[in-house]
Formats: structure tokens, C-alpha cells, sequence
């Protein structure tokens, strides 16, 4: 890892701004933050001349860093196994792919292993984190349905539990920014409006709720739907589901898993075109061996096989367990083989789960003020720089 410690440091390309790209375009970076983005003949003089590290790439491209708001590990190490050493690996892997924000995902599993994993994410970020940031956690379980547990074990399934949430919040103000339920369940409307209040997200996920029952959820304050098409009822004319109030229902956003797996690319396009209002979101949903070579894993605590990079149950081959995809791959494959813009592509990425989890005026867009979190690519959509805060990791 090299790290630049020059006052300002200039990067010259096709610089992605929030109205669009531009071609003749420089981004400065002065300590952690943005100084300058914009028109090379916009470039203040004074930051032109404390400039210590210059960087162009004519044909590239500079964009805000990813970030993915629904992971649960890399690197060999999964975020139900926290420590210091733990996070740091994971961390370390998704910063050289690009993600300069991230929040750890956690598993449906007995309450004692979410407390100790909330407790060392929350220790994790008292100091200076020299990866991927964690902003936080992402509760994706355990009051979801038995139903639709997908890789996640269902001996640990409980109904919603407003007094876990509670004991959490209190201990840790602020960790919590997402949680992920099945609102069909005993509890779980009151859950969700009480996430809705304490500005928690409050998602559907592994659930076999109808149509009816998500609309009346989105009512109680239901924001966001994970990996959309997968461990749900799906889109029936007749009875639209769970995909099919996610799909119409505008308050409602929607993550998309980009691998080319978890969704034919024909269902990513057909999800591309229906959420449009900054309400589609790409994940990762990476689990330990995303980094790592084909093998045996786990995903919380179940045995996972991967083969060819795709992560299945060791006892239920035909589920999926997670990914091994990265943010990077995600961008490719949505501007590449889907056929979206840059711009396009880089709202999924960054500005949308920057603006759902609330961290948009600190980072997601490339703007004066903001964290200097920002990718160089070239024209290939390779990466080919890495900052977070204004430090080169990559």
C-alpha cells in the first residue's frame, strides 16, 4: 500500500461531476477532503500551485468510491467473526476494489454473536480505520421468515424484537443503519415503525409476504427491499408479490446483486428501468471468499461450497450463499453487458446508497467539501487508483 502525503494532489481526466461528466476535467484533493472539481479552466491558481502530486489519465475516468451497503465478508473472513484483525482484512480486500464505504452486514444467528459483533464494529470505529470505512451495520436478520432463509440458518429465526433493537441503540447510538426483516411477521410492523423513527433503515428481505402485506409495511415506514428477485415471493400477474411491490411501489428502493447470477441480466435491465428516482441500489452481498479461490467457506456459521466463483449451501446446492462479486465487477457488468451510463452506473453505486444510509453530504458524489473518497479508472472501467480520505491506498 503507498500512501501520498503531499498537500494537494491533482487528478486530470474525464472527472464525474453531479450534472454529468467533464472531459477536461481535474479533481484536487487537499488532506481528506475535495478542494476543486470541475473544468480544468476552473482550477483556482493557488491550488494549481500547491499542487505536490499530479495525476492524468486523458482517456480515464475519476469517480466517487463505491459504496456497498449489504456485505458480509471478503478476504477469508466473514463480519460475524469480528476483531480487529477481522475487520481489517475484509476491509483491506474491498478497498482494492473500490468500496470506500461500507456497512457490515451481519446474520440471522443467536442474539449473543450480534451483540459481540456490534460491539467490535463499534470499537473498530472509535479509531482511525486505515481501509474501506465502515459506517456502520447492517442487520440482515433474524426476524425474517422461516419460509425464505436463503443461506441464512433458520434455527436462529425469531419474530421482530423491539427490546433487542432497543438495548442495541442504546448501548450504540447511531451503529444500527439498516435492518433487514420480513414485515409479514408477528412484531414486525411495530419494528418498522420504530426503525422509521429512530432513522433506521427498515428493509424486507427473506420473506413471504403478499403484495398487501409490503404496501402496508411501506405504510408503517418500509424504505428498502435487499437483493430484489431473491428469497421472496416473486411478480405473478394475478399476485404481484413481494418483487412486484417492490418494483411499482416508488417509496420503496431496491438493491440489485450485479453478478449476472442472482439475476439474469435481462431481470437487471427490466429493474434498471423500473426504479429510476435514485431508488436502485447495487450490492455486493459478498461473502468470505469473495478474493479467495474456489473451496470450502462458511457464510455465518453454514458450509459453503464455491465453484467457479459461485457460492452454494454445501447441503442445498441449489441456494445461493451470498457472492464473490465486488463493487468494481458490479460497475462493470451494469455499464458493459446492461449497457448504462457512467453516470448512471455511479449513482447506483455510490450516490443512492450514500443518500439511503445518510452519509450523502460527507461522500458518494465528487464535490468541494466532500470526503475525498474517489476511483480512477481507465478507459476500460479498470481501477487504477484508490483514495479514501484523500489517502491513496491503491
Amino acid at each position: 500500500m503507498s500512501t501520498f502525503n503531499n498537500s494537494v494532489q491533482l487528478l486530470y481526466g474525464n472527472v464525474l461531476l453531479p450534472d454529468g461528466l467533464e472531459q477536461d476535467g481535474v479533481l484536487a484533493i487537499g488532506g481528506d477532503s475535495i478542494l476543486y472539481a470541475g473544468p480544468v479552466s476552473g482550477l483556482p491558481e493557488s491550488i494549481r500551485n500547491a499542487a505536490g502530486e499530479t495525476l492524468k489519465q486523458p482517456d480515464g475516468y475519476i469517480i466517487p468510491g463505491f459504496i456497498d451497503i449489504h456485505v458480509h465478508g471478503g478476504n477469508g473472513e466473514d463480519f460475524m467473526d469480528a476483531s480487529q484483525e477481522v475487520l481489517d482484512k475484509i476491509t483491506s480486500f474491498h478497498s482494492s476494489q473500490g468500496t470506500t464505504a461500507m456497512l457490515a452486514t451481519t446474520m440471522t444467528a443467536p442474539k449473543a454473536a450480534i451483540d459481540r459483533v456490534l460491539k467490535e464494529v463499534n470499537a473498530y470505529r472509535q479509531q482511525a480505520m486505515p481501509y474501506t470505512r465502515l459506517e456502520g451495520v447492517h442487520l440482515e436478520g433474524p426476524f425474517i421468515s422461516p419460509k425464505w432463509p436463503g443461506a441464512q440458518n433458520p434455527v436462529h429465526i425469531v419474530p421482530a424484537n423491539i427490546d433487542w433493537l432497543e438495548e442495541w441503540e442504546a448501548a450504540y447510538p447511531g451503529l444500527i443503519r439498516q435492518v433487514t426483516l420480513a414485515p409479514e411477521r408477528e412484531g414486525a410492523l411495530e419494528a418498522i415503525a420504530w426503525l422509521s423513527q429512530h432513522g433506521i433503515v427498515a428493509a424486507l428481505g427473506h420473506t413471504d409476504a403478499t403484495y398487501e402485506e409490503v404496501e402496508t409495511a411501506a405504510e408503517a415506514g418500509l424504505s428498502h427491499g435487499v437483493h430484489t428477485f431473491n428469497a421472496m415471493t416473486g411478480l405473478h400477474h394475478r399476485k404481484p408479490g413481494v418483487v412486484g411491490a417492490m418494483l411499482s411501489d416508488d417509496r420503496i428502493s431496491c438493491e440489485i446483486i450485479a453478478d449476472g447470477i442472482h439475476v439474469h441480466p435481462a431481470g437487471i435491465k427490466i429493474l434498471t428501468r423500473t426504479k429510476q428516482d435514485g431508488n436502485l441500489i447495487m450490492i455486493t452481498d459478498a461473502m468470505s471468499a469473495a478474493g479467495m479461490p474456489d473451496g470450502e467457506y462458511t457464510i455465518g456459521d453454514l458450509p459453503v461450497i464455491v465453484e467457479n466463483g459461485i457460492a452454494t449451501l454445501r447441503d442445498n446446492r441449489s441456494s445461493l450463499a451470498g457472492s464473490t462479486l465486488t463493487m468494481i465487477k458490479g460497475f462493470q457488468l451494469l455499464t458493459q453487458t446492461i449497457g448504462l451510463s457512467i453516470e448512471e452506473t455511479s449513482k447506483i453505486a455510490s450516490l443512492n446508497p450514500a443518500r439511503k444510509i445518510g452519509i450523502d453530504r460527507q461522500t458518494g458524489s465528487l464535490e468541494q467539501g466532500k470526503r475525498a473518497d474517489v476511483l480512477l479508472l481507465n478507459s476500460e472501467l479498470e481501477l487504477r487508483g484508490v483514495w479514501i480520505q484523500g489517502q491513496r491506498k491503491h
